[in-house]
């Protein structure tokens, strides 16, 4: 049996998912992260590879909405500024004067896509088909962690900041009234997109089909923004934070998935070095 062998785990799980190309994710190359996968694997002993994965989702989620409490102070910086807010009125007096009526209901449809129907259903469907394909909870962990946090954090942002939207005299309808700052669907969008993009590329050999799947989900990410700020339903402000949170929640999802590889290559080698000898 080789060493990649005795580190598979459930059918090849661990095998198949610790490689983007020739990255390993279970090498930190940075004092910082080595630190944190040790804090992991000391855990990890304690209590399994799947719970720990959950800890640290649960502390990256903390983490997460700190930050989204923390974008109130950033908020009250452009604001009382005239410096990334300043944009706010002129790129939706630029975005009115594109309007039509065939283009206003389609980016009303598109927009959907990300909203609070169309969000889920691609969530759900995501998550059973790579789960069951791959006989695997990951990806169902990943996809409702990233998708609850999103909402956790958009909820936390518009109920501390309570932005009022830009007047419903230059917005398209359907019309909508909760508070305005982050933008939940771009929020959503960078996170669910960038989650669903992250679990296909750890299955893909090939650099093109890996640069389409990200190119996608970012392409997806940025007109959907964009698409908040066309209709005239957020302000360039809610969704620049929606990009910037997303990306920070995401990323701390993805360094979450990179630990719980990590302490399951260290699981699996402390088992194969305790096994007796066939």
């Amino acid at each position: 049996m080789t060493p990649d062998d005795e580190l598979q785990g459930p059918p090849g799980e661990l095998r198949e998912d610790r490689r983007i190309g020739g990255t390993d994710l279970t090498h930190w190359y940075t004092a910082l992260g080595r630190q944190t996968a040790r804090v992991a694997e000391a855990v990890n002993r304690r209590l399994g590879p799947n719970a720990t994965l959950i800890v640290i989702l649960v502390i990256g989620l903390i983490i997460a909405i700190g930050l989204s409490i923390a974008a109130v102070a950033v908020y009250d910086a452009v604001t009382d500024s005239d410096g990334v807010a300043g944009l706010d009125q002129p790129l939706l007096d630029f975005a009115i004067t594109l309007r039509s009526p065939w283009l206003d209901t389609i980016v009303t449809g598109y927009t959907d896509i990300a909203g609070p129907i169309g969000m889920p259903v691609i969530a759900v469907g995501t998550l059973l088909v790579l789960g069951i394909h791959r006989r695997s909870w990951t990806p169902v962990i990943l996809i409702v962690a990233a998708g609850s946090g999103s909402l956790l954090m958009t909820v936390a942002g518009k109920d501390f900041i309570g932005r009022v939207r830009p007047p419903l005299s230059d917005a398209v309808p359907p019309y909508e009234f909760s508070p305005s700052f982050p933008s939940g669907h771009t929020l959503n969008a960078v996170v669910v997109a960038g989650v669903i993009a992250y679990l296909l590329i750890l299955r893909q050999d090939r650099v093109r089909n890996r640069v389409l799947i990200i190119s996608a989900a970012a392409l997806f990410a940025l007109t959907i923004g964009l698409s908040r700020v066309f209709l005239g339903h957020h302000w360039f402000t809610d969704v620049l934070a929606g990009w910037i949170l997303g990306a920070a929640w995401l990323a701390l999802v993805i360094t979450a998935h990179r630990l719980y590889l990590t302490v399951r290559a260290d699981h699996e080698r402390r088992r194969a070095a305790d096994a007796p000898a066939a």
